[in-house]
C-alpha cells in the first residue's frame, strides 16, 4: 500500500496524472525508428536497430532496471547478456511465424515486476534475475521483431546487431553508473536512490500495462 501511495505522490509531484502519463507514453507504443516502414538495407537496419530500445520507454526502462538489478552480483555482466541474447530468439521467434499472445502486456508486465524488484531494495539471487531477464528478453524481443517484418538478410543482421548492441551498452552503462553512484552515498541514501529508481520504472510499467490492456 505505502508503494501504491508513494507511486501517486511521484506523479502528483511531476504534475502529471496516470492519464497525462499515458498521453505522453502512447505515441511511443508504435517503437518504429523508420516511421513504420521496414528497413531496405544496412544502415536503415542498423538504425532501425539502435532506435527501437531507446524510442521504445518501455525497453528503456527495463534496460536501466536490469543493469540496475545486476549491480553487486558476481556475474554482473552476464545478467543483461542473457536478457540481449534472448530478445535475438524472441525477434528471430516472431519471423519464423511463432505466435506468441498479449506481448505487449507482458513486456509491460516484465518492466513492472523489474521495477518492484528494485524497490525491494533487497540483493536477489541471480538466479532469479537471469530467469527475469531470458523471460523478458523473448518477448521485448518479439515486440522488436514487428519492425523488421518483411527485411531482407541484410537489413535484418544490421537490425539484430544495432538492438544488440545498444541494450548492452544501456545496461552496463546502468550498472557502472549506479555502482558509482551508490559507492559515494551513505547506506540510508542508497537505499532511498534504489527504491526511486524502482518507483519510477514501476510507473512506466504501470502506464504501458494500462495501454496495453486498453488496446486490447
Amino acid at each position: 500500500m505505502q508503494s501504491v501511495v508513494h507511486l501517486r505522490h511521484v506523479a502528483r509531484r511531476a504534475g502529471l496524472g496516470i492519464p497525462g502519463l499515458m498521453a505522453l507514453c502512447s505515441p511511443a507504443l508504435a517503437h518504429h525508428p523508420m516511421g513504420g516502414r521496414t528497413p531496405g538495407n544496412f544502415v536503415e537496419g542498423l538504425l532501425s536497430g539502435l532506435g527501437h530500445p531507446i524510442i521504445g520507454i518501455d525497453h528503456f526502462a527495463f534496460l536501466l532496471a536490469i543493469g540496475l538489478l545486476a549491480i553487486g552480483q558476481r556475474h554482473r555482466l552476464l545478467i543483461p547478456a542473457g536478457f540481449v541474447l534472448m530478445t535475438v530468439a524472441g525477434t528471430l521467434a516472431h519471423l519464423a511465424g511463432v505466435n506468441l499472445f498479449s506481448v505487449e502486456a507482458l513486456v509491460a508486465a516484465s518492466v513492472l515486476v523489474a521495477g518492484g524488484l528494485l524497490l525491494a531494495n533487497r540483493h536477489h539471487r541471480a538466479g532469479l534475475l537471469a530467469l527475469l531477464g531470458a523471460a523478458a528478453g523473448l518477448f521485448h524481443g518479439y515486440a522488436y521483431g514487428e519492425s523488421i517484418v518483411g527485411a531482407e538478410s541484410t537489413p535484418l543482421l544490421a537490425y539484430l546487431a544495432g538492438f544488440s548492441l545498444i541494450q548492452y551498452c544501456v545496461a552496463l552503462a546502468a550498472t557502472w553508473g549506479g555502482e558509482r553512484l551508490l559507492r559515494k552515498a551513505s547506506a540510508t541514501v542508497a537505499g532511498k536512490m534504489t527504491r526511486a529508481a524502482g518507483t519510477a520504472i514501476c510507473a512506466v510499467g504501470v502506464v504501458y500495462l494500462g495501454l496495453a490492456l486498453h488496446a486490447a
